[in-house]
């Protein structure tokens, strides 16, 4: 699989951008592994960081609803 981030040519993973990041989060508000995703792993840390930053603003919730 080819990395979602690579094809795209995004560099920065912006934590404000909710509808992404919800793409990479399972159903019980888990980050996704890296080989369910396909993505790679520099892009992996840059996710996990901005998700984990959206969570502790309250753009996204810790748990499912």
């Amino acid at each position: 699989m080819d990395c979602y981030f690579c094809k795209k040519g995004i560099k920065e993973i912006d934590f404000k951008d909710t509808e992404l990041l919800r793409k990479f989060i399972s159903g019980l508000g888990k980050i996704r592994a890296r080989k369910r995703t396909g993505i790679c792993s520099k892009h992996q840390r840059k996710l996990a960081k901005a998700i984990k930053r959206a969570r502790s603003l309250g753009l996204l919730s810790y748990t499912s609803k």
